[in-house]
């Protein structure tokens, strides 16, 4: 399904350039959950930036290809990009109160991110976001449809952004570490949830994180990224059991050091 071919993503500062990504390949079949494991700074989030080409100035891509169902969004129009933005590729950010508007209900923004990807009215879309909002968990939908996200916990607000990126019916899904500010419980349910909703509607994931301990749980093949580049990549036993480069190693002694 997707491709991503010898990519390079550099940044221009004062002080000289910046390789935020460089030289990494990689693929995610149909079904498929990657991992995409670093620190801060280690590239993952540009990745996923430059597969949606939303990587902020003065970022750029300099090289590579992101083949994405036989085709190379790098050569595509801007018009063209929005057209798979949300409708073929969909993306869910770490903290859900910075891209939900405080001065609309939830129902509102869901249904207008229906009416955007999908055909129908105004009235189609709102019964359609109250399903999504049933599809992602959320008890007494038709009445928690006309809140704010101010009125919903930490969990559930990640929960109504699973539901706008789900409510174009992508193919390819995003997760920039959505569970990083939640507690652990609250952080678990959103995994299963996550695995839950990529089984039953046959969902690519790319899920980048920091945590090994969530690589584990819900990933099959994990790549690992280092200042840019792309150390180590396999299954997840792979990586666990054998890890071939010192960075990768120090990772999962660590994840074992916390299991002591």
């Amino acid at each position: 399904m997707l491709e991503v071919k010898n990519l390079s993503t550099y940044f221009s500062k004062d002080d000289g350039l910046i390789k935020a990504v460089d030289n990494v390949s990689f693929s995610v079949g149909r079904g498929d959950i990657l991992g995409i494991l670093g620190e801060s700074g280690s590239g993952k989030s540009t990745i996923a930036h430059a597969i949606l080409r939303l990587v902020p100035p003065p970022g750029r891509i300099v090289r590579g290809e992101i083949i994405f169902n036989g085709t190379n969004l790098l050569q595509l129009s801007e018009s063209e990009m929005i057209k798979i933005r949300g409708a073929k590729i969909a993306m869910v950010f770490q903290d859900p109160f910075t891209f939900l508007n405080p001065v609309f209900t939830v129902g509102e923004q869901i249904a207008e991110a229906i009416q955007l990807h999908q055909s129908g009215g105004k009235k189609e879309a709102w019964t359609k976001a109250i399903a999504m909002l049933e599809t992602v968990q959320i008890h007494n939908a038709a009445q928690r449809i006309h809140d704010y996200p101010h009125q919903f916990s930490g969990g559930m607000r990640q929960r109504v952004m699973l539901a706008m990126a789900l409510s174009g019916k992508p193919d390819l899904l995003l997760a920039d570490e959505p569970t990083t500010a939640l507690d652990v419980t609250v952080q678990s349910e959103i995994l299963k949830l996550i695995k839950d909703l990529q089984t039953r509607l046959n969902l690519s994931v790319i899920y980048i994180t920091h945590n090994f301990g969530i690589i584990k749980t819900l990933c099959q093949r994990v790549i690992v990224m280092h200042k840019g580049n792309l150390v180590e990549e396999g299954t997840v036993v792979q990586i666990v059991e054998s890890p071939k480069d010192e960075y990768t190693r120090n990772l999962v002694n660590c994840l074992r050091a916390l299991k002591r």
